[in-house]
This record gives structure tokens, C-alpha cells and sequence, in this order.
């Protein structure tokens, strides 16, 4: 018992007190409940009678020591912080941190979900997993389409039924079972697609889709809603055309265009030398597809369309590679630290 005091007698005198952390440590080892110490000190009713009053003295005078060495290694480690505090310079001017950017697809999705919900449209979101009824089925898919082919999607190998989604358009169908028309949302994420990543594609892309269902809707009310976006998105000088295209789930169907602003429609990599640049797809819902999703085509009908962010951002800021987007470049990713 004796040789335990001395030895806890020894390790107290070595132990190296000069910062915050070590205080903490020489509380831990030398004064918590769970200290060689404390068990020494319910060990004194353990100890013969006529060793017991000696032995409990050594302890107590012990302990007392631990506590005193404590106070003033505490009072010096306090000294040297108020110290270190007294030497700063208030008056010296201040270390410039750079601040955050939010990104630049994120920027322009905020910004194309704002200028959407001004005119009445409300934002859904929904899982990136999706079954085949609501990528392809109910958005009347043949089972022959290539899109379902394993060039064009990602399946979950665990469940060939399950796929990530291609297209945001499959909120759009939950949308649709669950809520009666009228209908006017906008569906914003994140898209996937197996192709191959070059300057003006990627496999990892994001859409913002809108659905409007009600009665008496036409090809005209689209046209307009389309055209206030351009113009409010790229500008009151912004040009756009449509042309006649093809979609499972749209008829009549189109793509929009608009000039290319990296080039002022003189012509680049990105818009193919053709001054134009295809940023959204249109046309009025298929009745097929409101008949899967429990919709009277006959009392309502409706349009839909679908854009890419990456290719909106790249518009927006001139960039000319999809893949700068996804590299994580600070260089690139801190000139939009000012853009709100």
C-alpha cells in the first residue's frame, strides 16, 4: 500500500501540465472517481486497525496534494491564455476569409423554380428510384422503346424492376394520382442516364419539369408560359422557336430553341454551329397518359415540358463544358461567389 502511494506521490510530481487539454488529463488520472487515488481511498477500511490511521493519514495528505498541484497548474494555464489574449492587436486589420459559392446549378435551378412559381406554379419533389410504371409505363412507353434499354438507363441489379429515374417526369404521373386537376406544378432533381460524358452531355444531369392539367387548355397557353420564361430568364431580347418533335407522352410535341448566347447565334461548339440551342422539350399530355393516371381526357387535358439545368447554366454563364460543373474545381466554382 505504502509502495502505491509513492509511486502516485511520483507520477504526480512528473506529470507535465502546459495547456488546457493536459489540465484535463491530470484531473482525470490523479482526481476523478476512477483515479489509482480514489481507489486508494476506499481501500483505508480495508487496512488492519493498528495500520489504518497511518496509512489513512499518508492517503489524505496525498489526496490534498493532488489537489493543490491541480490549483495551481490551473491558475497558471489561465494566466498564459489571459496573457496571450492581452498580446493581441484589436487595432491590426483582420485575416479575409473567402466566403462559400453556392453553385452554379444550383443558382439557376433556384432561379428557374422562382420565375415558375410566380405565374401559379407549385414545386413537388419525389424519389430518385423509381419502378417502370411511373419512368415508362404510365408515361405511355412502349415495351419495344430504346430508352428502356440498358444503353440509355440505369437499373438496380438487385431488382430489375427498379431503375434510377431518366426524367422528373415521373413525378408528374404521382403527381397526377394523387391530385385532381386543375394541375400546374413544377418538378425539380436530379436525373440519370447512361450516355457518354463529352462536353455537351453527362450521365448525372438535373431537370426542372412542369405539368399544367385543367379544361381548355392549349398549345398557345404553352407557348406563352415558355416564351415569358426565356424572356425572363435570359432576357426581354431572348428569341426562341419550336419544332415539331416526338415524345411518347406528349402529342402534338416540340422542342424549344433559343439563340445561343455563348455566340450570339453566330454559331459554336455548344450550339453546333447552328446559333441555336435546344433547351426544353414540349408538347400537350398524351390522353393516354391522363387515362393511366385516373384523368377523364375527354373533360381535361393539358401540357407538359422538361429542361436541363446544366444546359440552362450553360447558357446563362457562357460555360462551354457540362463537365466543369462536375469536377468540383475551386478555380471554376469560386467565380460565382457574388452571384445571387
Amino acid at each position: 500500500m505504502n509502495t502505491k502511494v509513492e509511486d502516485i506521490k511520483q507520477q504526480l510530481d512528473e506529470f507535465l501540465v502546459e495547456s488546457s487539454q493536459q489540465l484535463e488529463e491530470f484531473r482525470l488520472q490523479f482526481l476523478s472517481k476512477k483515479s489509482d487515488l480514489q481507489q486508494l481511498l476506499s481501500q483505508i477500511k480495508n487496512v488492519t486497525p493498528e495500520l489504518r490511521k497511518e496509512f489513512g493519514q499518508r492517503v489524505n495528505e496525498l489526496k490534498y496534494y493532488a489537489q493543490e498541484l491541480f490549483d495551481k497548474h490551473k491558475n497558471r494555464v489561465e494566466e498564459t491564455v489571459i496573457q496571450r489574449i492581452s498580446e493581441i492587436d484589436i487595432t491590426s486589420p483582420s485575416t479575409l476569409y473567402k466566403s462559400g459559392a453556392i453553385h452554379p446549378v444550383s443558382l439557376v435551378m433556384n432561379e428557374v423554380c422562382e420565375i415558375f412559381e410566380r405565374i401559379g406554379f407549385a414545386i413537388v419533389s419525389g424519389p430518385d428510384i423509381e419502378d417502370d410504371w411511373y419512368v415508362f409505363s404510365a408515361l405511355n412507353f412502349a415495351k419495344e422503346h430504346p430508352a428502356r434499354d440498358m444503353q440509355d438507363t440505369f437499373f438496380v441489379n438487385a431488382n430489375p424492376e427498379l431503375l434510377l429515374r431518366t426524367h422528373t417526369s415521373s413525378l408528374q404521373v404521382r403527381t397526377m394520382e394523387k391530385c385532381p386537376p386543375p394541375i400546374r406544378v413544377i418538378c425539380p432533381g436530379r436525373v440519370y442516364r447512361n450516355e457518354t460524358i463529352t462536353a455537351r452531355s453527362h450521365c448525372i444531369f438535373h431537370q426542372v419539369e412542369g405539368l399544367y392539367v385543367a379544361q381548355n387548355v392549349s398549345f398557345s397557353d404553352m407557348k406563352q408560359v415558355l416564351l415569358f420564361f426565356a424572356k425572363e430568364m435570359f432576357g426581354q431580347e431572348t428569341k426562341i422557336r419550336l419544332r415539331p418533335s416526338y415524345f411518347p407522352f406528349t402529342e402534338p410535341s416540340a422542342e424549344m430553341d433559343i439563340e445561343c448566347k455563348i455566340c450570339s447565334g453566330k454559331g459554336c461548339n455548344v450550339c453546333k454551329y447552328s446559333g441555336w440551342v435546344e433547351i426544353l422539350g414540349c408538347g400537350m399530355v398524351d390522353p393516354n397518359v391522363l387515362e393511366n393516371c385516373s384523368i377523364n381526357p375527354s373533360k381535361y387535358n393539358g401540357y407538359a415540358f422538361g429542361l436541363g439545368i446544366e444546359r440552362m447554366a450553360m447558357l446563362k454563364f457562357k460555360i462551354s463544358d457540362i463537365r466543369l460543373f462536375f469536377e468540383n474545381d475551386v478555380r471554376f466554382l469560386e467565380q460565382f461567389a457574388n452571384v445571387r
